[in-house]
């Protein structure tokens, strides 16, 4: 009974820690049950080979879940849905105490809807506004280029976003096929990013292995890498990441990377060993309805899986708002808003 008493404890405690949300895809945070809602709306048929039974995403790969994730955003046709699904993210994130969140947008998927990228940010926008106002949660965007389709296309989302500076846009990156191109053709795409103040992060070391992370460092401006847990591949890249002077910050999603296969379990996961080498992490949804998880999920499940306690994830909530890509103003709040917190 007493076990049981300290569990409820615990996990009400996690709950009420104020959290931090790094990686998350804009599109990838569509709810089943919003997608069809906004289908319908818009008169988009979505491929019913798209859910399983129960109404979940139904995928079985990589490959596969990157063709979910494309079918899944078709059904958007404007700004305002660009809107709800921002505002439904930001209102389940704040649901969970998570005070802070980033997330990743597509140009590319937006326009080959016919959303404007105009549109686009004034939707998100909005949404931010109303999320704040409703909910208390600061909302930001990090604009990425989509790796497969490559360089030449990821200039032209770049230029666009350096043309066109919005105070909610903080950063930028890269998603998509991490084995389509090579980090060294972006180079120039995120070297415009840079020097026009935007921080970078990029995805590396998910599906690929711990070179891919030596490569992004080694050719790309980056503050943060998503993923990057094939690091573990590589004492070496992780002693340098432990010591390096940019302190490279991992955004980690447990619950993508098992979804994924990329571990196959949660005692091969390996978290835990790359926060014992004292490199920055935070705890990420990835893509939180097609791997079953949420942002609160994954501070629960490190706590069952790693046995970390609440002050640690109390650190982790600290790293992720100290390599945040907020302005020094928030930054600064919402660290002390987290260090007032008492377990």
């Amino acid at each position: 009974m007493v076990k049981f008493v300290s569990f409820i404890k615990m996990h009400d405690q996690i709950h009420n820690l104020p959290k931090i949300e790094l990686h998350s895809h804009l599109e990838g945070t569509i709810k089943p049950a919003l997608a069809l809602e906004i289908a319908q709306r818009n008169s988009v048929s979505l491929d019913t080979n798209l859910f399983h039974e129960n109404g979940s995403y139904a995928w079985s790969d990589f490959s596969s879940f990157l063709t979910a994730y494309d079918s899944v955003s078709s059904c958007l046709r404007s700004g305002k849905d660009y809107r709800d699904i921002t505002y439904e993210y930001l209102k389940d994130c704040a649901s969970e105490n998570v005070i802070y969140a980033e997330t990743f947008i597509s140009p590319d998927h937006a326009a080959e809807c016919g959303i404007s990228y105009d549109d686009m940010i004034s939707g998100i926008a909005s949404a931010i506004d109303d999320a704040e106002q409703d909910f208390g949660i600061i909302g930001r965007i990090i604009v990425t280029c989509v790796r497969h389709l490559g360089a030449e296309q990821g200039l032209n989302v770049v230029q666009n976003m350096v043309e066109k500076p919005h105070p909610y846009i903080v950063g930028f990156g890269m998603g998509g096929d991490e084995n389509a191109f090579t980090f060294e053709e972006f180079a120039p795409v995120f070297n415009i990013a840079d020097e026009a103040g935007y921080p970078c992060t990029v995805h590396a070391g998910e599906i690929c292995g711990s070179e891919s992370v030596w490569d992004a460092m080694h050719y790309l401006p980056i503050k943060r890498i998503g993923h990057g847990v094939n690091s573990i591949e590589d004492e070496t890249l992780l002693d340098f990441l432990s010591k390096d002077w940019r302190n490279i910050h991992l955004e980690i999603c447990p619950g993508s990377n098992l979804a994924l296969s990329v571990f196959p379990d949660w005692e091969s996961h390996p978290l835990l060993s790359i926060m014992k080498k004292g490199i920055s992490v935070s705890l990420n949804s990835d893509d939180p309805p097609f791997f079953n998880t949420t942002v609160g999920q994954e501070y629960h499940d490190s706590a069952k899986h790693f046995k970390l306690s609440v002050e640690d994830l109390k650190q982790i909530s600290l790293m992720a708002m100290e390599a945040s890509f907020a302005d020094l103003k928030i930054k600064s709040r919402l660290i002390e808003k987290i260090k007032k917190f008492q377990s």
